[in-house]
């Protein structure tokens, strides 16, 4: 077994169990750059191994009361038939065309993480303010309907069955910008949700012949206690502290899909400039002082008892 495998389903499984991104954005990635893996099988067994990661994650964040169980359900009715259609297209592409149609998927859903990554990062740095309408449920009406929620439960399962990415990455996104739930809440089910959704995806995969079970094991041995670790975290992490390490791993996520798509964005770079980011959202928020601390957490309180709200 790879130790340095271990180290990456290690440090995965933190952000995994921290923000609910990390999985596929940023392991398919490392196994393909780093380790040296084809593409297809490490999106393989990148699904598989995440659907036990997020399994427990999921479970963790249940228990911790961070979990919008309505909204996942209403997710998981688009996304798992979604992720099964993104299987067969992926296995069917690339028998016909072979690898050459995946950069251009890929380039756009990398342009959508650092959108998504720059929309987050300034609202949180420049605009304050916005997170006041930030819930601790969605609200399914309105143009976030049920029937908008599974269609886009579907087309992000279609996407994550095809390259892996969208578990965490895009879904926090839709969690964010459509149903605006709070940071924690979006962590929560994101993880949760990304469970149910990845074990359809990964046994696709697996019935496919695309799974790696030496290498999917070996990711485990760190991946496990590393959302452990990370979703022990997130009631100690400070909700401004989180809602900027979102947007920043969004960036990395945008970074790692990037090097999925051909481009040459060096390991230094994944790793460098979330850092960066980091760096300067440290700085703003200090600068800003902190009087605007207590507002903030005043607004991710939940609004009701989370028994009714998730029923």
């Amino acid at each position: 077994m790879d130790p340095v495998v271990i180290l990456f389903g290690l440090g995965v499984g933190i952000l995994v169990g921290l923000t609910g991104v990390g999985g596929g954005s940023l392991m398919t990635p490392l196994l393909v750059i780093v380790g040296g893996y084809s593409p297809v099988v490490a999106i393989g067994t990148d699904l598989a191994y995440g659907a036990i990661t997020k399994t427990v994650g999921g479970w963790r964040h249940l228990r911790a009361g961070h979990v919008d169980l309505r909204l996942s359900w209403w997710l998981a009715a688009g996304s798992v038939p979604g992720s099964l259609l993104g299987v067969i297209a992926v296995n069917r592409l690339t028998d016909a065309y072979g690898d050459g149609f995946q950069p251009v998927l890929l380039g756009v859903v990398a342009g959508a993480l650092a959108l998504a990554s720059a929309a987050t990062l300034y609202r949180a740095m420049f605009r304050p303010g916005l997170v006041a309408a930030e819930r601790h449920s969605a609200l399914l009406e309105g143009h976030v309907s049920k029937a908008g929620t599974i269609a886009t439960g579907a087309l992000l399962g279609f996407i994550l069955g095809m390259t892996s990415v969208g578990s965490g990455a895009l879904i926090g996104l839709a969690l964010i910008l459509l149903y605006r739930l709070n940071p924690r809440r979006v962590v929560g089910t994101d993880v949760f949700h990304a469970a149910v959704l990845l074990w359809t995806a990964g046994l696709a995969h697996w019935a496919s012949g695309n799974v790696d079970l030496v290498l999917m094991a070996t990711i485990l041995i760190g991946s496990l206690p590393g959302v452990w670790i990370g979703t022990a975290l997130v009631p100690h992490v400070p909700v401004v502290g989180l809602r900027h390490g979102l947007g920043v791993v969004l960036a990395a996520a945008a970074l790692g899909v990037l090097s999925k798509a051909g481009v040459p964005v060096s390991p230094v770079e994944i790793v460098g400039i979330p850092v960066l980011l980091a760096v300067l959202a440290v700085v703003v928020h200090r600068r800003r002082g902190p009087a605007v601390r207590p507002s903030t957490r005043r607004r991710d309180l939940p609004t009701g008892p989370p028994a009714t709200e998730e029923a």
